[in-house]
């Protein structure tokens, strides 16, 4: 079917916005899903692009815009409703049961089949839509052990058994192989032949090209292009991904130290199955970027310097020293601190004073023989460094749940520099907060760098990366395809590694 001919959309929204707090999910974006299409949808970690996922789903509301299926226009205010428009999402890891078999899995959101379940009618059932699939399948084998995209069948299985009509597809194939991608998309245009709308998001250009009819692109919450993919090429698509200028905001003043041994130096640091073959130096007073795609392993490199999931093999020296770091306690007494990404979860305890938070990770420094903390000198402590940093409180005794995000993220990296760290990870250290917030955090690590310190930055917002680091490091699928220089890094240039582009098609555009 020729998408191009279809007048009436399976799924279509327009002008639909979605705020969260401070943070604009979503701006007056529209989209539209023909029967028979599979559309691609692009963008950056951040662009939008799960935001509008549950609002399809029934997961949010939308703040303003509307929705129309087959025309009509409809509210989803919930999956229920979802489901009965015909709309199902499958995602990255699947959801299933292991504990079930594969028939038992592709039913188990049908209601309506009796009180007395015929077995026979439920395996013939479970058969024919695989079949209608073209997917070999015992429907009788235990879902427990099936490969990662034979789960990913099972899913797409799940989905047809509720008619659904409109597929989102949410990065299926990040963690499968090329002969399993190869299998999905046979199952993929067998759907696309029976008139599903698909909506296919993937971080992996080639597939996109390859599957897609049409291609939107998301960035910043926006919607920036639409097209067929006969006229979409790699350059224009990673060019509307990227296409924010840089500017002021991210002040880059500090150079590292010339001819020092280094602070961090790694040698093919691996851990089976997660990341492999890790080697790069940060040098005192150096910025170190880490850029990539959500589950490109950057995070899991910092957990393995930090212990908390240590590295299999490789060679870790801290000031020249070879060094084995295998909890936090030992990264610690070595010198590096580690800021995470979530500072909620990780990062703070939320019903506990400033004061405490500062202090969590010295507590031992603020306590007498008798294990009694010394309350006047946490405080003293903590007004250091809310002074130092800025943080916007009228007393440090104030909860930390009640600070904003950019002066709760202030605190944990007050709580991390009192340890007076050498090497200091800073996981997403700008997550979640306001612009004012964010400038303030990157002065505080232009700072920190000028006075001696080396830094691993891991951001996906690429802009930031970019203007904050000196070096940067690429990440994809667990392995390190490009270390560049911050003369030699453009943002066309680290997507375009990140996304496995070769680099003689990442010139300037």
């Amino acid at each position: 079917m020729q998408p191009e001919t279809v007048t009436i959309p399976a799924l279509e929204m327009r002008g639909v916005s979605k705020r969260f707090d401070a943070t604009q999910a979503l701006d007056k974006v529209s989209l539209v899903l023909y029967p028979g299409e599979v559309h691609a949808l692009l963008g950056e970690n951040g662009a939008g692009k799960s935001t509008l996922i549950k609002i399809m789903t029934g997961m949010h509301k939308p703040d303003e815009g509307q929705i129309f299926c087959d025309g009509q226009p409809v509210q989803i205010d919930n999956a229920a409703i979802a489901q009965h428009l015909g709309i199902a999402a499958i995602y990255q890891e699947p959801r299933i049961f292991p504990d079930l078999n594969v028939a038992e899995n592709i039913f188990i959101a049908q209601r309506g089949r009796g009180n007395l379940l015929n077995w026979r009618r439920l395996y013939a059932d479970a058969e024919a839509i695989l079949a209608k699939m073209g997917a070999v399948l015992d429907v009788r084998q235990p879902a427990r052990g099936l490969t990662l995209a034979t789960q990913q069948t099972v899913e797409i299985a799940k989905a047809l058994s509720m008619n659904a009509r409109i597929l989102v597809m949410d990065e299926p194939t990040a963690s499968l192989s090329a002969h399993e991608v190869a299998q999905l998309f046979r199952q993929v245009q067998a759907l696309r032949s029976q008139g599903v709308a698909i909506l296919f998001i993937s971080h992996r250009m080639d597939e996109v090209f390859e599957i897609a009819d049409r291609v939107t692109v998301f960035r910043d919450g926006k919607m920036i292009s639409t097209a067929p993919v006969r006229e979409v090429t790699a350059e224009s698509a990673i060019r509307d991904m990227v296409g924010r200028t840089l500017d002021a905001m991210f002040p880059k003043s500090s150079t590292p130290i010339a001819d020092s041994v280094p602070v961090l130096s790694l040698e093919h640091l691996s851990k089976s199955g997660i990341f492999s073959d890790i080697t790069f130096q940060i040098q005192p007073g150096e910025i170190v970027g880490f850029a990539g795609l959500v589950g490109a392993g950057r995070t899991d490199v910092a957990l393995a310097l930090f212990g908390i999931a240590p590295a299999d093999s490789g060679t870790i020296r801290l000031n020249d020293q070879i060094c084995q770091i295998t909890n936090p306690a030992q990264a610690m007494r070595l010198r590096i601190a580690y800021v995470p990404e979530d500072r909620h979860a990780q990062g703070l305890v939320l019903p506990m004073p400033i004061t405490s938070n500062v202090t969590l990770s010295t507590l031992r420094r603020f306590t007498n023989r008798f294990g009694l903390i010394r309350g006047k000198n946490e405080s003293v402590v903590a007004e250091t460094y809310r002074k130092r940093l800025s943080i916007r409180t009228a007393s440090v005794g104030l909860l930390a749940s009640k600070l904003s995000g950019g002066n709760q993220q202030k605190v944990v990296l007050a709580k991390w520099l009192h340890t007076d760290p050498l090497l200091l990870i800073l996981d997403e250290p700008t997550r979640g907060i306001d612009v004012g917030a964010k400038a303030e955090v990157h002065n505080i690590i232009n700072t920190l760098a000028a006075q001696g310190l080396g830094i691993m930055l891991i951001s996906s917002d690429l802009p930031e990366v970019l203007a904050m680091s000196d070096r940067i490091v690429v990440m994809r699928e667990g392995r390190q395809v490009a270390t560049l220089s911050h003369a030699e890094a453009t943002q066309e240039n680290v997507i375009g590694a990140a996304m496995g582009q070769a680099a003689a098609q990442l010139h300037e555009v």
